[in-house]
């Protein structure tokens, strides 16, 4: 038996509808269109670690400030473990304390995951979706001038080299 009212379409199927497509798009042009520039060098010296001794009147700033250059600019897993064991040899030079040099290489290891969504990961220059990558020859030359500009610009960096 057919039914003989007219049949009453609303527009909630249709809204529905169209609410899902746009926020599939929104998630889909989001994820897609990432900021892939690199971001103007900086550095806060040691991060969330001392950037001297209180007790010894070491400095061990400019080991960090490198290791920032490094961080900030990003590239392989195998170029944050040479930076990383650069920012210990450092250490450990300037101060003759291996104790507290690998304390920081061992907290940089730890911490400095290009994963977490922090301000001092490995690659922090780029997007967090950039993860571990090797630079291109046109990224590399964009970093170099990105520091040529910093060391122009910045009169009084975070830790004198």
């Amino acid at each position: 038996m057919s039914s003989t009212f007219p049949r009453v379409v609303t527009a909630r199927p249709v809204l529905g509808r169209v609410c899902r497509v746009l926020v599939l798009f929104s998630v889909v042009t989001v994820g897609c269109t990432s900021d892939s520039g690199l971001a103007p060098f900086g550095s806060d010296g040691c991060s969330l670690f001392p950037d001297s001794s209180l007790i010894t009147k070491d400095v061990w700033c400019s080991c960090c400030f490198e290791h920032d250059l490094d961080y900030w600019r990003g590239g392989t897993y195998a170029q944050r473990e040479a930076a990383d064991s650069r920012l210990k040899d450092c250490v450990a030079n300037k101060t003759g304390n291996k104790a507290l040099a690998r304390l920081m290489y061992e907290g940089v290891r730890i911490g400095g995951s290009p994963y977490f969504y922090n301000w001092y990961r490995w690659g922090y220059g780029w997007s967090y979706e950039r993860k571990y990558q090797a630079l291109t020859p046109e990224e590399r030359n964009l970093a170099d001038s990105l520091v040529e500009n910093y060391f122009a610009t910045v009169k009084q960096p975070v830790c004198p080299l």
